[in-house]
């Protein structure tokens, strides 16, 4: 069966962006929040779980992150020399 010309155009991409999940540490900046992502593995030696944290930098456009708020981010291309990553959705606030 052959398919029209315009039926690839409707495919849907997946998106291979990467995903993370994290606590808000600094809002000071405007449009800019600073996240802690904390990121539980194997040590390779002695196989305990070890905690290790990562402060990424965000792009927030409305600014409507707080200090506590837990936010998920999306990868996203270079937007300063610092900031790669952007707020998706805030998934709960700060109490």
């Amino acid at each position: 069966m052959v398919e029209p010309a315009g039926a690839e155009a409707a495919v849907v991409r997946e998106d291979h962006r990467k995903q993370r999940e994290g606590t808000v540490v600094s809002s000071s900046m405007d449009k800019t929040v600073v996240v802690a992502v904390v990121e539980r593995v194997r040590h390779a030696r002695y196989a305990k779980t070890v905690q290790r944290t990562k402060r990424l930098y965000a792009h927030d456009e409305q600014n409507v992150s707080q200090v506590g708020d837990r936010v998920r981010l999306s990868e996203t291309r270079p937007l300063s020399k610092l900031k790669r990553w952007r707020v998706v959705e805030v998934v709960e606030r700060a109490r």
